[in-house]
């Protein structure tokens, strides 16, 4: 065979097998086109909170404007973070881990989770986790305006869910949120499992810098609150002025482990301090 019939021979070859290359590269952009596609479908959104309309509904402003309720968060929040981070944190077992409830409903322990969230979100070297495990009667989400795809409980009744698939990210840079999720019948039983034990020491050990606030169902007449409250290092209960029974709250305290740091914040209370009125004050155990 001549030299120009292999040159030949070898030029026919060449084209047979160009077709089957283009064939593969269409291939590996295809199958990088379907991942990018899965991705963008898979990743959560930015959950935007109405901040404005918070402030004017009279909870903790991200804003340079000095107000009262700022103020007094600052203090209720400086003592939390002391006992989460401070030389009292020793102590504790997760003590950066709080439980917020009330003796009985309606007395203010959503809007005093959120304004905590809020106003230690201001902190410039932590991170604020805020978790709705009051499943059966959700209120961080409802009183945010918020509708979150997956929740805590959908966690726990999940094998296929993520810690990441429940955790939302929000336009305040340090807080991020998990709701509720969809109720469910055994919500204490899941709130008690072995899963959300596991869960809890994640969220007190994963990240030393981040504190985690558990918007919790009222203590009296509720097992879930307990349960939770063994797994935090701090509780609040919320009290409002005249109307929480004192009888009440010694039943709710007496439900806490002893071992946890335990305080109170008075809510609606209306206390002219020639700035305004004040919403409550904190003190507690250490």
């Amino acid at each position: 065979m001549s030299l120009i019939e292999k040159a030949i021979q070898q030029q026919q070859a060449n084209q047979q097998n160009q077709p089957q290359a283009a064939s593969v590269a269409d291939t590996v952009t295809d199958a990088a086109t379907t991942e990018k596609v899965h991705k963008e479908k898979s990743a959560k959104p930015l959950i935007t909170l109405d901040l404005d309309g918070l402030r004017q509904k009279n909870f903790v402003s991200l804003s340079a404007e000095r107000r009262l309720i700022n103020e007094e968060y600052r203090v209720i929040k400086r003592k939390i973070l002391n006992n989460a981070f401070g030389q009292l944190s020793t102590t504790l077992h997760h003590p950066n881990l709080v439980l917020i409830s009330s003796s009985r409903p309606g007395e203010g322990k959503t809007f005093t989770s959120i304004n905590l969230a809020l106003s230690m979100a201001l902190e410039q070297d932590k991170t604020i986790l805020l978790v709705d495990t009051d499943v059966l009667r959700p209120s961080v989400s409802k009183t945010l305006n918020l509708t979150l795809e997956h929740g805590l409980t959908d966690y726990l009744l999940s094998d296929s869910l993520s810690v990441e698939d429940i955790i939302y990210s929000t336009n305040v840079e340090r807080l991020k949120i998990i709701g509720a999720g969809r109720p469910h019948h055994l919500s204490t039983e899941l709130l008690a499992s072995e899963k959300m034990l596991k869960l809890s020491r994640e969220f007190a050990e994963r990240y030393p810098d981040r504190l985690v606030i558990f918007d919790a169902p009222p203590l009296l007449g509720v097992n879930e609150t307990a349960v939770l409250a063994a797994m935090c290092g701090q509780a609040i209960i919320v009290v409002e002025e005249n109307r929480s029974k004192v009888s009440e709250i010694d039943q709710a305290a007496s439900l806490l482990p002893e071992s946890l740091a335990v305080g109170f914040v008075i809510n609606k209370a209306h206390r002219n301090q020639g700035k305004g009125y004040g919403y409550g004050y904190y003190y507690g155990a250490e």
